[in-house]
C-alpha cells in the first residue's frame, strides 16, 4: 500500500498535554484508503478507516468531513496542507484568479483563436515552444479584456514589460479591431463577481491539481517499483500508459532526486552495442553532457539516422548520460577527498 498523503494533527488537552493525531491517504492497484490514527487514553494507537474504495471524489469528501470534525473538536494541523481546506489567497493572488475565472465565465473566441494564431506563427519565427510567449490563461485574459495601449497590457498577469516592448505591436493590433464593454484597471471585476460560486471554482481548481499530484505520486511510486525489479521503458510504457519521451524525462528527474535508475539504464543499453556507447562516451568527454546533438553528431549519426532510429539513439544517449554524469561525480568526489 503507497502512502500518498500524511500529515499530522495536534489538540491541546489542559495541563499543557498535546494530543497528536495522523490521517493519511494510501492507494494500492486503484483503491483509495483514508486513515485516522489517534491514541486511546492509555496511549495505545488506534486506526479508524475512514474511507475504502475507488471513487476519487467520495475519497476527497469523506476525508474533509472527517477533518472538519476533528478540526472541531480542537485538532490542527502541524503543516498547513492544501487538500485540508480551499486554496487561502490574498492581495495579487487572488485577483490573478479572479480574472481567470471571470474569463471561463464570460469567454471570447473569436479574439481568444486569433490571439492563438499570432503565438503560433511568433513562436515559429522565434524557434520558441509557444507557452513561453504566453500562456492560455493570459491570451484568454487579454482576449476578454483588450487592452488597448501598452500601460494597459502591461496590467495583464503574466505580460510584464519585456514581453509588452517585443509583442504589444501585434497584440494590441488584435485587441482594437474589438469594442469593449469595461476598461482598465480592472478592480471593478471583484465587484462584478458571485464570491461564492468564485470560491467553489477555486476549490474545484484546487481539487483537480490534488488530483493530478496525487496521481503523478501513484504512477512515480510504480515507476519506481518496476526500474527496482529491472523493468524496461516498455514495461513502465504499459502500465504508466504514458509517451517514451516523457518516461525518460521522469527517469531523468528521479535520478537527479537521488533515486537508484541503474537497473533500468544497464536494461535499456544492453541492447546498444558496445562500440556505440564508448564512441558516445568519447564523444561526451569532449563534447560536454549538456546537448545531446552534437554528442550524435560527433559519433557520425546525425546523417543516417531519421524518424524512429533517430529518436531511439536518443533515448539510449540520455541514459547513458545519467550512468557518465554519476561516474564524472564519483571522480570528482574523489578527487576531492
Amino acid at each position: 500500500m503507497n502512502i500518498v498523503f500524511l500529515n499530522t494533527l495536534e489538540k491541546e488537552t489542559g495541563d499543557h498535554r498535546v494530543l497528536s493525531a495522523q490521517v493519511s491517504i494510501a492507494e494500492e492497484q486503484g483503491v483509495w484508503n483514508v486513515f485516522w490514527n489517534e491514541p486511546d487514553s492509555t496511549g495505545k494507537p488506534q486506526q479508524a478507516q475512514w474511507y475504502q474504495g475507488m471513487s476519487w471524489d467520495e475519497m476527497l469528501s469523506i476525508f474533509r468531513h472527517g477533518l472538519r470534525e476533528k478540526f472541531r473538536s480542537g485538532f490542527r494541523p502541524i503543516v498547513s496542507s492544501e487538500l485540508e481546506s480551499a486554496q487561502v489567497l490574498s492581495g495579487k493572488a487572488r485577483m490573478t484568479q479572479m480574472l481567470t475565472y471571470y474569463c471561463e465565465e464570460n469567454p471570447s473566441e473569436e479574439v481568444y483563436e486569433q490571439l492563438r494564431a499570432w503565438r503560433r506563427e511568433q513562436a515559429s519565427r522565434e524557434g520558441k515552444a509557444p507557452y513561453i510567449l504566453a500562456t492560455n490563461r493570459v491570451l484568454r485574459i487579454i482576449s476578454v479584456f483588450l487592452p488597448q495601449s501598452k500601460e494597459e497590457l502591461q496590467q495583464i498577469p503574466g505580460f510584464g514589460e519585456q514581453k509588452t516592448n517585443m509583442y504589444a505591436g501585434d497584440i494590441l493590433k488584435i485587441t482594437a479591431e474589438y469594442t469593449r464593454t469595461n476598461g482598465f484597471p480592472l478592480d471593478w471585476v471583484a465587484k462584478s463577481v458571485d464570491i461564492v460560486k468564485f470560491e467553489s471554482w477555486l476549490l474545484a481548481q484546487k481539487e483537480q491539481k490534488l488530483r493530478m499530484e496525487l496521481d503523478r505520486e501513484v504512477s512515480k511510486r510504480k515507476l519506481l517499483e518496476i526500474t527496482a525489479r529491472g523493468g524496461s521503458l516498455a514495461d513502465l510504457q504499459t502500465d504508466l500508459t504514458m509517451p517514451r519521451r516523457e518516461l525518460l524525462l521522469w527517469v531523468e528527474e528521479l535520478d537527479r532526486e537521488g533515486y537508484d535508475m541503474d537497473l533500468l539504464v544497464e536494461a535499456e543499453l544492453a541492447s546498444v552495442p558496445e562500440e556505440e556507447q564508448i564512441k558516445a562516451w568519447n564523444a561526451f568527454e569532449s563534447e560536454g553532457d549538456r546537448y545531446l546533438k552534437p554528442v550524435l553528431q560527433r559519433m557520425g549519426g546525425t546523417e543516417e539516422l531519421k524518424g524512429k532510429e533517430l529518436d531511439r539513439a536518443y533515448e539510449w544517449l540520455r541514459l547513458l548520460r545519467l550512468r557518465f554524469r554519476k561516474e564524472k561525480e564519483s571522480m570528482s568526489a574523489q578527487a576531492a577527498s
